[in-house]
């Protein structure tokens, strides 16, 4: 039987909670066990009978006993009938474990969605994505096999014995010493068990995240000649798990021999008082043979049990770290005023913000404001806090000091669904899912919009111009992070996207840095559409794209340093100008 600590049979209760709504398949299981069990006990008793009727053949020189049939229809009876309830139990128990792992991967992949994007960015995406996978097969393992096992192979030793007890007290006594032994061996494996697993699950996120990472970047592997670097930290993250498996394999083989090797010693004192007739002067052949047959029956569901320990103690490692994820934070949403529509009147009021862990500030005291349908862009170097300050205002973090208003509130007082509505946003870094064109532009609360808002959002933003020459359209699927479609191309379906949402709020972080001159002039048409009317924050490297923009904020190591017109900023010969001067020196 599985060992289990205080705190593990706490974990392994919580797991619990997720048969309960399938309890019934645990009662129909119980019964196709008991029924098992009982057939179990049955084949010894015929064995017996067998062994008296060759006996009395052998004594009345060879007459056939009476009724020859009658013993083995009741084998293949009772073989059939073992037999579907085996069946009954495997299904419905295996159908219980996915089931768990359905509910499982539901919550996991929904507390995902919900995470801070400060926990999202610096834990690894291939670690998450083994948590989703196979951490919650390690679940279901322990959850079916492991339930099939306790529940079958424990009412069968149980009736086994009970038979042992009633044939012979004394032999069944002899056997029984070595159930301590047998009872150590699982306490040291269970722990064993567990340890490894712990380790193995950790190898596979490892595996994970470096397979992740060099088949997302496979173009830059492929031009810097990155395979044997890529290969030789795949093969030694690889290596370290065959090792922690081969360990617990060994460990598991090693339970194996040792279980069979004690209940052989069990088996050898059995035989050894039954050969000894003082001991034992009535044992008769049927009832030894009855005896040994239920002894030898024994030693598969012990085996049985003692390698469910494996399951067992992975299942229970693989939900501590699913339950540990489950239980983390999720983003705070305190507030509780509803917003319908905004005005788009946007001020950062003295906010400063740090990244965790880290003693140095992004941001430092920004203040400034963008009138409602206005344009202000944010200018510097890099590093200097442009994207941090636009990351703060959907509230992907929050500020640590100050405050961001929303139309004259701070925006913690808004339902964060509320807030997010209110804001569109395209990045240079675009983010297409593996779609046709018009879903991706139809995306997430954008999926009830006719296809005629579609069309249009498509029109404006240039997507038709290029769609049309394609063999669907807009119902052309992009590949996976819209690898089938150029930057240009993936640039205009974020516009189109962002223009059916129709936002008073608009963020543009580098939207057209990494475009060519024709396909920035395309974008950047689209952008001037997209923009109109709306209270827009411009992350630009480019100067000469904001140019026009309201007022420019120029940021340098996490402070602002200037605010004015593209006009002002040069005439004051400051920062912005000397910025101006390097990209234009040419």
């Amino acid at each position: 039987m599985p060992v289990l600590t205080r705190q593990a049979a706490g974990v392994y209760r919580r797991l619990l909670r997720y048969v309960h709504p399938h309890r019934y398949i645990i009662v129909g299981a119980v019964i196709a066990a008991l029924l098992y069990a009982l057939g179990t006990l049955i084949l010894p008793l015929l064995l017996g009978d067998v062994v008296d009727s060759i006996v009395a053949s052998v004594e009345t020189a060879g007459r056939s006993a009476d009724a020859p049939w009658r013993i083995p229809v009741l084998i293949a009876g009772v073989f059939a009938v073992r037999g579907v309830m085996d069946f009954l139990m495997v299904y419905g128990l295996g159908w219980l474990g996915r089931s768990v792992v359905r509910d499982l991967r539901s919550e996991l992949f929904a507390h995902y969605l919900a995470m801070p994007s400060a926990d999202l960015d610096q834990t690894p995406t291939g670690e998450l994505i083994s948590r989703l996978t196979y951490n919650t097969e390690q679940v279901a393992d322990a959850i079916s096999n492991a339930i099939v096992v306790l529940i079958r192979d424990s009412l069968t030793i149980v009736a086994l014995v009970a038979m042992m007890i009633w044939l012979s007290p004394q032999l069944t006594f002899l056997v029984a010493v070595v159930g301590p032994v047998i009872g150590a061996m699982v306490g040291y494996m269970s722990r064993a068990f567990r340890r490894h697993s712990a380790r193995i699950q950790s190898s596979m996120g490892d595996v994970t995240r470096v397979a992740e990472q060099a088949l997302q970047g496979h173009r830059i592997v492929k031009v810097f000649q990155g395979e044997d670097y890529e290969r030789g930290q795949f093969e030694t993250i690889n290596e370290k798990n065959f090792r922690l498996n081969n360990r617990l394999t060994a460990t598991r083989a090693a339970g194996d021999s040792l279980t069979q090797y004690v209940v052989a010693l069990g088996g050898a004192a059995v035989v050894f008082v039954a050969l000894t007739d003082f001991v034992l002067p009535d044992l008769t052949p049927s009832l030894f043979v009855e005896f040994i047959a239920y002894m030898g029956m024994l030693l598969a569901p012990l085996k049985r049990l003692v390698n469910i320990n494996v399951s067992v103690q992975r299942g229970i490692a693989a939900a501590a770290d699913l339950f540990e994820t489950i239980d983390g934070p999720v983003e705070r949403d305190t507030g509780t005023e509803p917003l319908e529509r905004a005005r788009g009147d946007v001020e950062y009021r003295n906010v400063s913000f740090s990244y965790g862990g880290r003693n140095v500030r992004a941001i430092d005291d920004v203040s400034f404001r963008i009138p409602a349908g206005c344009t202000v862009a944010l200018v510097g170097r890099s590093g200097s806090g442009k994207s941090t300050v636009a990351s703060l205002l959907p509230r992907f973090y929050d500020v640590d000091e100050g405050s961001i208003l929303l139309d004259g509130k701070d925006i913690r007082r808004y339902r964060l669904a509320d807030l997010r509505r209110q804001i569109a946003f395209v990045g240079q870094d675009v983010v297409l899912f593996d779609d046709t064109i018009a879903n991706n532009i139809a995306y997430g609360g954008l999926a009830g919009c006719s296809r005629d808002d579609i069309e249009r959002a498509a029109e404006a933003a240039y997507v038709s111009e290029f769609a049309s020459t394609l063999p669907d359209g807009l119902d052309t699927e992009v590949g996976e992070r819209g690898v089938l479609l150029s930057g240009g191309q993936r640039q205009r379906i974020a516009i189109a996207r962002a223009l059916l949402k129709n936002a008073p709020v608009l963020i543009l972080d580098e939207a057209t840095s990494a475009l060519d001159t024709e396909s920035e002039r395309r974008v950047q048409s689209a952008l001037n559409r997209l923009m109109e009317g709306r209270t827009t924050l411009v992350i630009a490297h480019r100067l000469s794209t904001v140019e026009k923009a309201d007022a420019i904020v120029v940021m340098n190591e996490g402070r602002i340093v200037e605010i004015g017109t593209h006009a002002e900023l040069l005439e004051r010969d400051g920062h912005y100008a000397m910025l101006y001067r390097m990209q234009f020196a040419d």
